[in-house]
């Protein structure tokens, strides 16, 4: 320890010494590390302000300490009786329906929240004009007030003070909203908001047997301290209420698990950036040291140990990955007040300027092990180079390894890089796999490099001097190949990946989903309604297929009799369980299913409840035919034992469910119809034709445009492709960094070749030829790499994963080429340019 405390001080004080010269060499290498590191920082940055914000803000953002939700019923009276002994309660009710014009003229669908006086408990509801929300929603005369979305008065052509009718009852618009405080834990809505009063909606008629009815009753506790336990004394006092019940800790779970998932794939796609930049940093180190020969040369002649020669260049690199990292933790802490500005309209974001340690340190310890386990081989390197060879040779071109605890170390800290990454992911199976493509990735890319280098050794000799000197630049010891390919092939990769997952979820919603889908959803059909209606609709469209199937809504509460919220179940089937779920009986096998185990009921069946379930799902939940299914239906409780799995074509948008009961589980129990119209033939006009006769003739159906809601998730889709491509985006810069230092770095060498060519008689035409030869081979070759690699990734994802058609898209291919082509024929030459204008005289005295 004595004897290396002080060669550790003396190599500090060299390295110190040496950077007052400049860091010339290492932009690229500063750029890669505040890239990656920046990219990190801001993500995790701008999530954590998020969701910390929901957790800060849970009482304004459920509008109450508690939230009771109770579907298709109101609570009963002693239920009514315990909310209330709780605290002050705030009853709303939600619910789509059609709303239309007096004249009948025109309607849209539209997402109804009715409120009572004591809304919001917490938070404030802000209209435009800001009157107090009582006195907007209040009644005369028979037409109640409502306060509508600003879209919604777009869509029909309305303004403040025109009337509107909801169901049987006549609203007059007397502000549009513009702060629902509640908004985002009440969930996504594919409708614009109007809010009126419950009177209203008592008048409208629109609450009946069987309809689709969210009741939520909000709690203002006088003890506060009591609410971790109320979930626990609810469920005991009324196990079979079916409620589902979120305290204010937990405001909005989907929307901060939703933003953690998405920031988990983003900081992925960071550390992909990252990755690439490491090998940018490799480059970056082998060119520096490779500069620095005789100074390093000089050390060893006057004696300097090994390890302080690798000591001085180690503190130089970590100096100045350190200024890469602080550019990056700027960019990264800098980023949420960027951010609000762009999702305070849409998400709860702090305008306060906020810094974020969790994000920060977590990129710094990202950014320091990439530089790590990237510089320490080229570092390896030096040290291995005797003195004498380092006078002699050109640099450090040499296929030997260095010494083991080199590649010891490097490989710890590649293992270090993975764990971090593993560890710090919210879903760690996601993680893995992401790792394991990554070193696969890395491993293939280099067999893809050493297969180029070797089918160009072994091309036939060809006439052209420039075409013959591109080959042998491609094989020859120190070529460019591997660094090209390694940089850019990653890059590309992600990015044809990305492209093509996002072009098919594009092509299957305006498309393939289009094609099959019905053309209408109708809900809430009541039974003494069904044949009229049915009457109704086969006039407007003769050539359309209607059909009707039962409706309820239940809450699947247990497996073979043990809770469901005590169970760890696997994500994919998670959403199964989230929330009440559309449930259905038939006497026979559904036309658009089939079955894949068991068999069906006979038509008169009459023994004990069974449920036929979706195959998937089933195999998801770990579920079999002969196991339990307790479902929570109108507040009772049914136990149903699995009879048959079938498969279910979720992409065919037509009617399907997770469950279908045999009848005789729920003869007797209330409940209202649901309908399908689908008519390929059909026009705009004749489908607006329907709507319009549905709507008049049956205020209180609610009518479903499918194309409409398409085309709202095509919009979400697109917003998140732009999200997901923008992050790839960073990925694919740090390649084009990574590309230009990978040929920076070689133009020393270049340099040499050029000169010796022109003395020999070359002219400067055929050695531009000559290297416009060999980037344009390298680049189509990297290219075909990331073509066939990104295209089965993405058929992995969008068919395995999505279980989705998957097609190649053309396009697609044509950008890739078209990307790889110019960067590195782009890229090349301009590094060349400068090296053809080189004199002979400088380079040649010193060979």
């Amino acid at each position: 320890m004595s004897i290396l405390t002080p060669r550790v001080s003396l190599a500090f004080r060299l390295a110190l010494r040496e950077l007052r010269g400049g860091i010339r060499g290492f932009y690229i290498f500063l750029a890669c590390i505040a890239l990656g590191t920046g990219a990190i920082a801001a993500v995790n940055s701008v999530s954590q302000s998020i969701t910390d914000t929901i957790a800060s803000q849970g009482q304004e953002l459920l509008a109450g300490d508690v939230r009771f939700e109770l579907n298709n019923r109101e609570a009963t009276p002693q239920e009514m009786s315990f909310l209330e002994g709780l605290g002050t309660v705030s009853v709303s009710t939600g619910l789509r329906s059609m709303a239309r014009k007096p004249d009948g003229s025109d309607q849209a669908l539209v997402e109804v929240k009715a409120v009572d006086d004591a809304y919001p408990l917490y938070g404030r509801f802000v209209a435009e004009p800001d009157y107090p929300l009582a006195a907007l929603l209040s009644g005369q005369g028979g037409t109640y007030g409502a306060v509508a979305a600003p879209l919604l008065l777009d869509r029909l052509g309305l303004a403040v003070g025109d009337e509107l009718l909801l169901g049987n009852v006549k609203l007059s618009i007397t502000g549009t909203v513009k702060t629902e405080p509640d908004a985002l834990s009440e969930g996504f809505g594919f409708a614009p908001r109007l809010l009126v009063s419950r009177q209203a909606l008592e008048s409208s008629g629109l609450i009946q047997t069987g309809s689709l009815v969210e009741h939520a009753y909000k709690i203002r506790l006088e003890d506060r301290s009591t609410m971790s336990g109320i979930q626990v004394r609810a469920s005991r006092e009324f196990p079979s209420a079916g409620w589902a019940i979120r305290t204010s800790d937990r405001a909005a779970p989907s929307l901060t698990e939703n933003i953690t998932r998405f920031s988990q794939f983003l900081t992925l796609v960071g550390l992909t950036a990252l990755v690439v930049g490491g090998v940018g940093v490799a480059n970056a180190v082998r060119a520096f040291l490779d500069s620095k020969r005789t100074t390093i040369a000089t050390f060893k002649c006057l004696g300097a140990p090994a390890v302080v020669v690798v000591l001085i260049y180690l503190f130089q690199i970590a100096i100045i990955s350190l200024g890469g990292i602080v550019i990056g933790l700027v960019i990264g802490a800098l980023s949420p007040i960027f951010a609000a500005q762009f999702l305070a309209q849409f998400l709860p974001v702090s305008t306060a300027p906020t810094l974020y340690p969790g994000a920060l340190v977590l990129a710094t310890l990202f950014g320091i092990l990439t530089t790590l386990a990237f510089a320490i081989l080229p570092l390896g390197h030096a040290r291995e180079v005797p003195a004498t060879a380092l006078f002699r040779e050109q640099g450090f071109e040499t296929r030997r390894l260095p010494s083991w605890p080199y590649i010891l170390l490097a490989a710890l800290f590649m293992v270090g890089l993975a764990g971090l990454a593993i560890l710090t992911a919210y879903d760690r199976f996601i993680a893995v796999v992401f790792v394991g493509a990554i070193v696969f990735a890395f491993v293939v890319l280099r067999l893809v490099a050493a297969l180029i280098a070797w089918l160009a050794r072994r091309s036939p000799r060809v006439s052209s001097p420039a075409l013959r000197l591109a080959i042998g630049n491609i094989h020859r010891p120190g070529a460019l190949t591997p660094s090209v390919v390694l940089s850019l092939g990653l890059g590309l990769a992600l990015l044809v990946t990305l492209t093509l997952i996002d072009g098919n979820l594009r092509q299957q919603l305006t498309g393939r989903m289009n094609e099959g889908a019905p053309n209408f959803f109708f809900v809430d059909i009541q039974r003494a309604e069904v044949d009229a209606f049915r009457n109704l609709v086969q006039a407007q469209a003769p050539k359309g297929k209607l059909m009707e199937v039962p409706m309820l809504r239940g809450r699947i509460v247990a497996f073979n009799g043990e809770d469901v919220t005590k169970m760890n179940v696997p994500a994919a089937g998670r959403w199964v369980l989230n929330g009440d779920r559309g449930i259905t009986y038939a006497d026979a096998l559904p036309e658009n299913a089939a079955l894949s185990e068991g068999s069906w009921w006979d038509r008169d069946y009459s023994g004990e409840p069974l449920v036929s379930f979706s195959s998937e799902e089933a195999h998801e939940l770990g579920l079999k035919i002969g196991d339990t299914v307790t479902v929570n239906v109108l507040g009772r409780n049914i136990t149903a034992k699995i009879a048959n799995l079938r498969r279910v074509e979720w992409e065919s948008l037509s009617i399907n469910f997770v469950m279908v009961f045999s009848p005789n589980t729920f003869r007797g129990a209330p409940h209202a119809w649901l309908a399908t119209l689908t008519d390929p033939s059909s026009t705009p006009a004749e489908d607006a034709a329907i709507l319009k006769s549905v709507t008049n003739a049956y205020p209180t159906i609610t009518s479903i445009r499918v194309k409409d809601a398409i085309d709202i998730v095509n919009r979400l889709v697109e917003q998140l492709a732009t999200a997901i491509r923008a992050a790839a985006s960073v990925a694919l810069v740090a390649s084009v960094l990574v590309l230009a230092g990978a040929l920076a770095a070689g133009n020393r060498a270049r340099t040499h070749d050029a000169v010796v060519l022109k003395t020999l008689g070359a002219t400067r035409a055929m050695l531009i030829r000559a290297f416009s030869y060999e980037y344009l081979i390298l680049g189509l070759a990297t290219a075909i790499f990331s073509l066939i690699a990104g295209a089965a990734a993405a058929w992995f994802i969008v068919a395995r994963i999505m279980r989705l058609p998957s097609t190649f898209l053309p396009d697609v291919a044509g950008l890739t080429l078209v990307t790889a082509l110019v960067l590195t024929v782009g890229i090349g030459l301009i590094g060349t340019w400068r090296i053809l204008g080189q004199k002979a005289a400088p380079v040649l005295r010193e060979l």
